[in-house]
């Protein structure tokens, strides 16, 4: 048994050393900018829904700030999910592969088209899913049947691939679309949380045939709610579009729905807060990597934890910060977010892996032995842009 207590006093004085004695909450939104003035003339215009000039604006600024070709805003990360899925082709009965270190909303929005989560393994050195492993596992697991991936033990088709970028560091992309493109699966990249995250100089949600974004309130910038699919592919984004305004024709006063849609559309006024917020962007990662860097000058000093950093030729967002235990200090993690807590310093713990949560608990997986081990020893740390104000 290590010197537990020592360990948690010392994390609890590197993060005070950095924010300050507290409080500090894990991650609040910054509002410096014109949010207050888009609002107002977003409601001074009466046009507060799902049509407006703001929604168009936001789609375009957020296509030419990934470089993705197209982007159609939704009302939630967890709703562009679905509707990537189900434009990459996953059907009732198909399985999804995702890992099984994610937030709920990715395993949500795979049952949501009627497919099952298939959970897979996470690699310790990007928090995302490990390539190599994965290959390994699907040569030994599955066949190729008509150009199909087909799972040997259940029968059903594997049709798309959901790698995650944990933190917003982006994960091996390199690795993810060989898998997918030597095992015929769909990629679609789970970029919620890594908006201003680069991995070779390209931005994350771009790589695959869709990406997905979310702007919670929580996340580096926020549209209060909302998301957002990237797709390069024109004849993509049109049906995303289509799809996400209850599928409804065009046409000066007919209301005529040609297929089953979904009232997913960002209201303008969403979209009002979130031109605002895209403005500031630079900032904010400006002071999240400033923000990094006081961290890991003050954990240099705290044996037993490292802090997380970006993949090598990657750029991440550092959206939220993360600390990483040594395998032997892993049973001390819970000690640690208690004593951080009684300190008025917010932290917590990882997800719970999706197959240890109910609706999950019988779905296909591989050994997650990686995950595992990441589960039991991370912990997030207070990682908001407003602890390192721009200029300091």
């Amino acid at each position: 048994m290590s010197t537990s207590p020592l360990l948690a006093e010392k994390i609890v004085a590197a993060i005070k050393s950095v924010v300050g004695a507290g409080p500090a909450v894990l991650h609040e939104p910054s509002f410096s900018g014109n949010e207050w003035q888009y609002l107002k003339e977003c409601l001074d215009s009466t046009f507060v829904s799902s049509v407006g000039k703001f929604v168009d604006r936001f789609e375009v600024e957020l296509a030419a700030f990934t470089g993705a070709k197209h982007a159609v805003a939704v009302v939630n990360g967890t709703a562009a999910l679905h509707i990537a899925l189900k434009l990459a082709g996953v059907k009732a009965d198909d399985e999804v592969l995702i890992p099984a270190l994610t937030f709920a909303a990715t395993a949500n929005a795979v049952t949501y088209c009627g497919a099952t989560p298939h959970l897979i393994d996470s690699d310790v050195r990007n928090l995302g899913v490990d390539a190599e492993k994965l290959r390994e596992y699907l040569r030994n697991h599955t066949d190729q049947r008509l150009g199909q991936c087909v799972n040997r033990a259940t029968g059903r088709t594997i049709r798309a691939l959901v790698p995650m970028h944990t933190f917003g560091h982006p994960v091996d992309l390199d690795g993810v679309l060989a898998v997918a493109s030597d095992f015929n699966l769909a990629l679609v990249e789970d970029a919620a949380e890594s908006l201003g995250s680069y991995y070779h100089g390209q931005h994350t949600g771009t790589f695959g045939k869709l990406g997905t974004l979310s702007f919670n309130g929580n996340k580096t910038i926020t549209t209060g709610g909302g998301g957002a699919i990237l797709t390069n592919d024109a004849e993509l984004a049109v049906r995303a579009k289509h799809l996400t305004t209850t599928a409804k024709v065009p046409h000066a006063w007919e209301y005529r729905h040609d297929e089953v849609g979904y009232n997913y559309r960002m209201p303008n006024l969403n979209a009002a807060l979130g031109c605002a917020q895209l403005e500031k962007l630079p900032d904010m990662l400006y002071s999240k990597r400033a923000l990094f860097e006081r961290y890991h000058a003050a954990f240099s000093r705290v044996p037993g934890v490292e802090l997380v950093k970006e993949p090598e030729q990657c750029r991440s967002n550092y959206w939220l910060q993360a600390l990483l235990l040594d395998v032997a200090q892993s049973d001390q993690r819970d000690l640690i977010l208690k004593a951080t807590n009684d300190a008025g310093l917010m932290t917590r713990p990882v997800w719970i892996l999706m197959h240890e949560l109910t609706p999950f608990k019988d779905s296909q997986r591989m050994d997650l032995s990686g995950a595992l081990s990441l589960a039991q020893r991370l912990i997030n740390i207070p990682s908001s842009a407003g602890l390192v104000p721009i200029g300091l």
